[in-house]
């Protein structure tokens, strides 16, 4: 897979992204998930009214749409300190415990990816959302045996691209659960105006609506995006981004009207030409087009299932209407 293509269309945060200037600062600047966003309000001005810590949150939904930025958002307008990790960092119990003790009265702790902590500090982790307690083993001397330590009031944001990963016992301990969509063009298309703006570059209303329909609804990508447009605009004397200007770049960088890449249109492909039609398994699939399973199924499948071009069935992925009409095939996919 091309370099440039994995660097722009990729959902995931990577080493070289710099958009950190780009997130919003406040809750009144966050763009999109409207729905979310109004029911968090209420459950953080009730939880500021008894002067407790907001209940414990799981942000569920593929990567990009802004899980990490609510957490951050969140600590802000509660005027709390925030504390972030991630699944895999966690080692061992004893890296949670240290971390839990750290914590002031109603800090924040975000865990990222929180479906990859071990089974044993997840199991730490029961009893500290629930009674802010968790029992420490002494095996040696008078004191041998379980002693309860008590830590501060304190409110977990979990983030997760894999909501059926989590297990059902710590699931059921978040009081709070957002499943965090795709955005719309609308949205995206402000949240490319306000970049612009921030990147002092001039954006018309076509052209920020072009960048929209090309970012697979992910505030990440069209964050990207904005900034490898500009760079073309730049390097061509374009003194506004219109339509053409966007237009033009994004076909430079095998960004398709609909958002699809080189390796979206070869999974399409596959699917439609080499396999018939038929449904076909992940690691099938995956290996046919040089691509880690998991990677093709936390980073393609999402927007490629949200946008009907592919379905999946108990046997496998298949190719759906959408794909043979994107790839102006007239062939009817077979049902499964």
């Amino acid at each position: 897979m091309p370099e440039h293509i994995q660097r722009d269309m990729s959902p995931h945060s990577l080493p070289d992204d710099t958009d950190c200037g780009l997130r919003p600062q406040s809750l009144d600047e966050y763009i999109g998930q409207k729905e979310t966003l109004a029911n968090l309000r209420v459950f953080m001005a009730a939880a500021q009214q008894r002067h407790e810590a907001l209940d414990h949150l799981l942000l569920s939904g593929p990567p990009g749409l802004g899980k990490t930025t609510l957490a951050q958002l969140i600590a802000a307008e509660m005027g709390v300190n925030l504390r972030a990790t991630s699944g895999p960092a966690i080692e061992r119990p004893i890296d949670l415990l240290i971390l839990l003790n750290s914590l002031q009265p109603y800090d924040v702790l975000f865990i990222d990816e929180i479906h990859r902590l071990s089974r044993v500090v997840e199991e730490i982790l029961y009893p500290v959302m629930e009674d802010l307690s968790f029992d420490r083993i002494l095996s040696k001397g008078a004191a041998a045996g379980a002693v309860r330590h008590k830590i501060a009031p304190f409110t977990l944001v979990g983030a997760t691209t894999k909501g059926g990963a989590i297990s059902s016992p710590l699931r059921s301990r978040f009081g709070i659960l957002f499943q965090l969509e795709f955005y719309t063009h609308d949205d995206l298309a402000a949240i490319v105006r306000r970049s612009a703006k921030l990147l002092n570059i001039e954006i018309d209303a076509e052209g920020s609506l072009e960048i929209a329909k090309r970012c697979r609804g992910t505030p990440r990508i069209a964050n990207r995006l904005i900034k490898r447009v500009r760079d073309f605009a730049q390097v061509n004397g374009d003194s506004v981004i219109t339509k053409t200007v966007a237009s033009y770049a994004l076909d430079r960088l095998s960004i398709d009207e609909c958002g699809l890449d080189r390796l979206d249109r070869l999974i399409l492909e596959l699917l439609v030409n080499r396999y018939k039609g038929e449904p076909v398994g992940l690691s099938t699939l995956a290996a046919a087009c040089q691509e880690e399973p998991e990677n093709l199924e936390e980073v393609y499948e999402p927007y490629l299932l949200a946008e009907g071009f592919i379905t999946k069935t108990p046997r496998g992925r298949q190719a759906a209407q959408r794909a043979y009409e994107h790839l102006k095939l007239t062939i009817t996919p077979r049902s499964s």
